[in-house]
């Protein structure tokens, strides 16, 4: 992201010279200009660098609109502007067509070339190449066995449409119950994860549209699996994030309801799959964007607004300044993400009635290098007040940040990695459109989220770059431990979680996976 919305020219003519060059814009076109070259041409003529603008305005903004307010947006749609008033408006008042068709048949080709291609590419954007005819063969996943101690279970599903059935009956046959109870049976236990009783936070990606949040059939098919508690569900669920009130699929941070959704019926968002089960259970949605700068304190403390607690002591081994939302539910449960629900009679918490049920949509990060289970954390804190306070929560993402706030805060019950659709193109993310997703059919859990974004990472993400894109994965590799990647900070998360208490790996040898099959 850039973080000056000051466009002058030159950095719009590299933006520009580089998405031409993209081949979602070219669409296989080769172009036998260089980078520098293109550039130069455009510097040196303004109908090249008009046009530009225009065709990239078109492009970039496609169906969203809102994406008109966007800094780069505003400065194309100027330059633009002038173009049209410079060589479009004379048409309107040539009086002899034929002789200024003589004079300007070269720019009209030009503009006619411009128009096909951004039609052309709006159209596969929206309805074409991407999602089926993208999509390659399910991936050959194979079980380990883990050699050495302490261990960490992972649990993968193949071949689903968003069902977790098959995924609780995996956990339960490796002793994994995903349903606390004190009767035994199939799916439950005194070992289970979630409680009749429990508030259940499912923890989503929601700042972006398409391919980018995670899929809400999987999000539907867990409510459904909730509900269904064999004691009889008599607790709350909230499916919350916090898209940080910037950036996003409209520029404006998070939306539980957007337009264009990760689904087989892509106008199911998050909002509708709760809406069909509100109306008879206690399940509700809350965006922490709209309290995301409101400071306040805790419950005990006795403020009772909502908003977001934040330590102003700075962790020294990464640098961060933990923040966590606190909120009151629609039927008045108080929540704190780090202590548990509120008792008022007893101006307490019930730490461990609040269960949080991570799960992320599995893609790549233009900076980290890969969204998953630790990273996916970012939609807890708060980036804008840790930012005015001098400690921005995304900066210290790559020192081992999210570790930290996991430890601080509440390490979740079960880390539910979505990899039903993923974006596997290197840095492409965190914005994941139908046309850049291959579809995968994994769902994989674990209670350690470090192996899981090791495992999921290493035999999905990277396979389907190299194997489907032919590219180089090296920034979604967890083995590759450069300084600042994605393995580096991986593992500098693991260490803040284990120095916690925890017992998390990144080490093979230390991992059982299990897999099944279903469809």
């Amino acid at each position: 992201m850039l973080k000056n919305d000051a466009w002058d020219k030159n950095r719009m003519l590299t933006l520009l010279s580089n998405i031409l060059l993209s081949p979602k814009v070219i669409l296989g076109l080769r172009l036998t200009l260089t980078r520098n070259r293109l550039t130069e041409r455009l510097r040196e003529s303004f109908f090249l660098f008009g046009l530009t603008c225009l065709v990239w305005y078109v492009i970039r903004t496609g169906s969203k609109p809102s994406r008109a307010s966007y800094p780069c947006q505003r400065a194309a749609a100027f330059n633009a502007n002038i173009w049209v008033a410079t060589y479009v408006f004379p048409l309107l008042s040539v009086d002899t067509w034929g002789n200024y068709l003589r004079r300007q048949w070269k720019p009209l080709v030009v503009i006619l070339v411009a128009v096909a291609l951004s039609a052309g590419y709006m159209s596969i954007r929206d309805d074409g190449l991407g999602d089926d005819q993208m999509s390659p063969d399910m991936l050959s996943l194979t079980p380990m066995t883990a050699s050495e101690t302490p261990q960490s279970d992972i649990y993968a599903v193949t071949g689903t449409d968003g069902g977790v059935q098959a995924l609780m009956e995996l956990m339960a046959e490796h002793g994994q119950p995903f349903y606390r109870s004190a009767e035994e049976g199939d799916l439950q236990g005194p070992s289970g994860l979630i409680d009749a009783g429990d508030v259940v936070l499912v923890k989503v990606n929601s700042q972006w549209d398409e391919r980018g949040s995670t899929n809400t059939d999987l999000v539907k098919s867990l409510i459904e699996a909730l509900l269904a508690h064999p004691d009889g569900f008599k607790g709350e669920i909230v499916v919350a994030d916090n898209g940080q009130d910037q950036y996003g699929g409209a520029g404006s941070g998070g939306s539980l309801d957007w337009g264009r959704n990760n689904a087989l019926d892509r106008g199911q968002s998050i909002q509708t799959v709760v809406d069909t089960f509100s109306g008879s259970h206690n399940v509700s949605t809350y965006l922490w964007d709209r309290i995301t700068t409101n400071m306040v304190q805790e419950f005990a403390e006795g403020d009772m607004e909502d908003g977001y607690v934040v330590s102003t002591k700075v962790i020294a081994s990464t640098g961060t300044m933990v923040s966590y939302p606190k909120f009151t539910t629609p039927i008045g449960t108080r929540v704190s993400f780090k202590y548990g629900v509120y008792v008022p009679e007893k101006d307490d918490y019930d730490v461990d009635r609040l269960k949080v049920l991570n799960v992320p949509v599995l893609k790549t990060h233009m900076i980290y290098g890969v969204t998953a289970s630790v990273k996916h954390y970012m939609g807890i804190p708060s980036d804008k007040l840790t930012r005015n306070l001098g400690y921005r929560a995304h900066d210290t993402v790559d020192e081992g940040g999210m570790g930290t706030l996991m430890a601080q805060t509440r390490v979740p019950a079960l880390n539910i990695v979505d990899a039903i659709w993923v974006n596997a193109r290197p840095e492409d993310g965190p914005r994941s459109s139908y046309t850049s997703a291959t579809e995968v059919n994994v769902v994989a859990a674990s209670t350690d989220p470090v192996a899981l974004d090791y495992w999921t990472s290493k035999h999905i993400l990277c396979r389907v770059c190299s194997e489907v894109f032919n590219a180089d994965a090296s920034t979604m590799d967890p083995d590759n431990t450069a300084a600042g990647g994605f393995g580096d900070w991986l593992r500098l998360s693991m260490n803040e979680l284990n120095a916690a208490g925890h017992r998390f790996t990144c080490d093979e040898d230390r991992i059982n996976v299990y897999l099944s099959t279903t469809g």
